[in-house]
């Protein structure tokens, strides 16, 4: 699909020279000649990137660009601020606006063409990665697996994290809480993998309280042990008093029955091309899953392993 890019400029020549640069580089190109047309465009359809005039009549870019950027439907998409003015003080009022980057009028249609390219690029990036931990999201690890299934003659390991009884302690304790635990179970999973691992180890973050890290094979059990031992001695630290004593919480169950939660553990799935092809990134998905449901059934941490063969 075609990165989509609207330019807001009143100038019909240079809206003309852009548009025509921009399609031929495989570019979804859309225009308006004012601020408000262009915010009435965005907000139906939002682009990848913005090129926005400074001077326009009515509603100038400054003014268009802040409205974005309060707007959290908006705040994210990258904004290119066009402008034939060129001294320092109408560049840094274009980044107070909330601007990402500043062209000065005339410009050379590579560049501008090659920073519109780079800002996508940045901005896929930073979407790819999980807010609250850092780390890499789920396009991410969903290439980083196909990159592995393709390379069938290198033998993998993707070993797949949950938690065990975390909505309870997000029900009691908090989403604040909860969120301090994401972070400190991604933290943990960085420390093994930088101690047990391989440099080209892959950590990544689902989403909630699901992790992946992509491993060798003869490096598993270490680090999946060692991120047990470092989850089990943290995590009573996250309960009261009271609650440590007892070993559990007790809130309502998903039937709203009220309910024992223990002491949360971690259970980590691994599945490996070792003994079995692998042909997809689906079947590594299917075959975690499976393990996952029968690591749950266990008391306490635990790591599992697939050995099936066929």
């Amino acid at each position: 699909m075609a990165n989509k890019v609207l330019i807001i400029d009143d100038d019909n020549f240079i809206v003309k020279i852009i548009t025509d640069a921009l399609l031929l580089e495989g570019f979804e190109v859309s225009t308006a000649l004012d601020g408000i047309v262009g915010l009435n465009m965005i907000y139906g359809d939002a682009p990848d990137l913005i090129l926005l005039d400074v001077i326009m009549p009515g509603m100038d870019g400054h003014e268009v660009c802040r409205m974005l950027r309060n707007d959290t439907r908006t705040s994210h998409v990258p904004i290119l601020m066009l402008t034939s003015r060129s001294d320092t003080h109408d560049k840094v009022a274009g980044f107070d606006a909330g601007a990402d980057d500043y062209i000065t009028k005339p410009f050379a249609i590579p560049e501008l063409v090659a920073r519109v390219k780079t800002h996508i690029r940045r901005a896929k990036q930073v979407k790819s990665f999980n807010p609250l931990t850092g780390l890499p999201g789920n396009i991410l690890i969903e290439e980083e697996i196909k990159a592995r299934v393709t390379r069938s003659e290198t033998l993998f390991a993707v070993m797949y994290l949950d938690l065990d009884n975390f909505k309870a302690y997000n029900d009691v304790y908090g989403f604040l809480k909860g969120d301090e635990v994401i972070k400190l179970v991604a933290h943990i999973m960085e420390q093994a993998v930088k101690e047990l691992g391989n440099k080209d180890d892959f950590i990544g973050h689902i989403g909630g309280d699901d992790y992946i890290i992509i491993t060798n094979p003869d490096k598993v059990e270490n680090i999946s042990q060692r991120i047990i031992n470092q989850f089990d001695s943290s995590i009573p630290l996250f309960y009261n008093v009271e609650d440590r004593r007892n070993g559990y919480i007790i809130t309502k169950n998903r039937q709203q029955v009220e309910s024992k939660f223990p002491i949360m553990t971690i259970s980590i799935a691994i599945v490996t091309n070792v003994h079995r092809d692998i042909y997809s990134h689906w079947e590594v998905a299917e075959i975690a899953s499976e393990l996952k449901k029968f690591a749950k059934m266990k008391e306490g941490s635990i790591w599992v392993i697939d050995r099936r063969k066929g």
